[in-house]
């Protein structure tokens, strides 16, 4: 039996980026969009070419996506103007994406008081806008704005919207329950309705959390007939946030009543990415991960004690509703240290690092996992700092150079134009095949001089090391201390996460972990700069293992 196609389009670069507290970088945005283009995505928005400085420069250099259709978000054309001197539709279509999502009324109250303008020119913008979108090649698609309320207000006129959107050529046109206040026995009854005059195929669901209803109301308008669905990762969006594509996405492919009847463009594989591109996304924000977090929450699958414990280890099903290497999360049972082998053997695994069960250097690594892990390191995102630990608990790692010492000095002053400066110097010592050398290097601040002073003389490693940029720099404050004591304010615990990439386009993340922020980026730049020389092939160096790298 052939299934239907459930097309996925993600929001979180336009809807995430209105979330409080929410600022995407251009960098971020990329790393986002290529994240979601792996997982296998069918549609990734950009933002609104134009809106805002961020976005204007992401679509100027507009990631390369293999399998995601990328596409802008704008507008119709205004009231007055024709779409051929409309600035807005040309922001658009110079932004050469290959689809392009516009957004109209399709409330007759929004209509009247907004636009102030009679409701069958709403209709004939609707329709002209697409038209002009199709004809400069791209494919369109409508988002009719508030449209649950039109539809229980006045619902010949929202369908009258609708019907121009689709009959003048838009690829979907998608129903947007903006105020998120739709429950789903509403969804699934108005989509059906709409349903019998606008394909099904052509038809897509976008939906607000004001209700915590999102992922079910996206699920209801599937079963009656939309076949696109929209969400943002982790349920980025404004107010209470957007559909949230973490829950949907297995919900589709895993659960009965969609996963036989339906298909996504995303493989097995790329299910098995939902978990860490969910954490990555929350590295990014840097905030702490939803542990609770249906599917991908570290606790989504935590069993403790007692009769779950007994139960799970006979049959996980008695406690799980599906395996959690599924989604790439992993099960934890809290009480049993052959789980957390097994976890680590696992990533070992996904690694391609080949190692026997029973070696004991397995236990010694996962006791270090896990008082690292007490400490406050967290390898969910720094994947290149958790491969470098295991390697060198298993012997697996050369060493390139030892650091004997540094030193970082922060001096704020008055320049010779009597203008406040706040410069940063460094000095890094380290020692190559028995040499030692001595580093000097500035910044505008402290971690800035430490890389350039860290990175300026390594000897014959200098080289492999050249093309490396420090893409981003973030710090968490931990109120957990090492010591296990809680601390707070400037006492407490320093996490830093530092993003590198090279010319090849290879990017890895590395952590630290300190009371003292210079010390835990130290770290993070030291285990960044070892990473990129063992994935190089870089030589040993014959170095006598440093304890000042952390």
């Amino acid at each position: 039996m052939s299934r239907e196609r459930i097309f996925l389009f993600d929001t979180t670069l336009r809807d995430g980026a209105q979330t409080q507290g929410v600022d995407f970088s251009v960098e971020d945005k990329r790393l986002i969009a290529n994240t979601l283009d792996r997982m296998g995505v069918d549609y990734v928005e950009g933002g609104w070419p134009g809106a805002n400085p961020t976005d204007t420069a992401f679509f100027a250099d507009a990631p390369r996506l293999e399998r995601a259709t990328f596409t802008a978000f704008g507008m119709t054309r205004r009231s007055g103007r024709s779409v051929a001197n409309d600035p807005g539709l040309a922001g658009l279509i110079e932004a050469a994406t290959p689809a392009i999502c516009i957004v109209g009324k399709t409330w007759d109250f929004h209509v009247h008081v907004a636009l102030e303008i009679a409701l069958d020119e709403n209709v004939e913008i609707i329709a002209d806008s697409i038209r002009h979108i199709a004809a400069a090649g791209r494919e369109p698609l409508f988002d009719c704005e508030h449209f649950f309320d039109g539809y229980k207000a006045n619902p010949d006129y929202a369908l009258a919207c609708a019907r121009a959107a689709h009959e003048a050529g838009a690829r979907w046109v998608v129903l947007c329950d903006t105020n998120g206040g739709t429950l789903p026995h509403e969804i699934e009854r108005i989509v059906g309705e709409v349903a019998r005059v606008i394909p099904g195929s052509h038809l897509g669901i976008h939906a607000h959390n004001d209700t915590e209803n999102a992922v079910a109301n996206s699920l209801a308008a599937v079963r009656a007939g939309v076949r696109q669905v929209q969400g943002t990762l982790n349920g980025l969006g404004e107010r209470c946030g957007n559909a949230n594509l973490a829950s949907l996405i297995p919900s589709l492919m895993l659960k009965p009543g969609f996963a036989e009847r339906f298909e996504t463009g995303i493989s097995d594989e790329g299910l098995r990415q939902l978990t860490s591109t969910s954490r990555l996304l929350d590295e990014i924000l840097n905030r702490a991960p939803n542990r609770h977090a249906a599917y991908v929450g570290a606790a989504a699958f935590a069993h403790k004690g007692g009769l779950h414990v007994s139960a799970v280890e006979k049959d996980p099903r008695t406690y799980e509703h599906i395996p959690p290497e599924t989604v790439g999360n992993q099960r934890h049972v809290l009480v049993s240290d052959q789980a957390g082998r097994s976890n680590i053997l696992s990533r070992l695994r996904d690694l391609g690092i080949e190692v026997e069960p029973g070696d004991p250097k397995v236990g010694r690594l996962l006791e270090t996992v896990k008082d690292r892990e007490f400490q406050g390191y967290s390898y969910d995102g720094a994947e290149a700092s958790f491969e470098l630990m295991a390697r060198r608990a298993l012997g697996r790692l050369p060493e390139y150079f030892a650091v004997d010492s540094f030193k970082v000095m922060v001096e704020r002053r008055l320049n010779a134009n009597r203008e406040l400066v706040t410069v940063s110097e460094a000095i890094v010592k380290v020692t190559v095949d028995g040499e030692r050398l001595m580093s000097v290097g500035e910044g505008n601040g402290p971690v800035n001089a430490l890389d350039a002073a860290l990175r300026k003389d390594l000897g014959k490693y200098s080289s492999y090391i050249a093309d490396i940029e420090l893409v981003d720099f973030k710090v968490r404050i931990l109120t957990l201390g090492a010591s296990g004591q809680q601390q707070y304010g400037t006492g407490a615990v320093t996490r830093v996460m530092i993003e590198s990439a090279d010319r090849s386009g290879n990017r890895w993340f590395t952590v630290g972990v300190s009371p003292n922020i210079v010390d835990a980026s130290f770290q993070a730049l030291y285990d960044s700069i070892i990473y990129k020389l063992m994935r190089a092939g870089a030589p040993a160096g014959g170095a006598v293992p440093s304890d000042m790298a952390g």
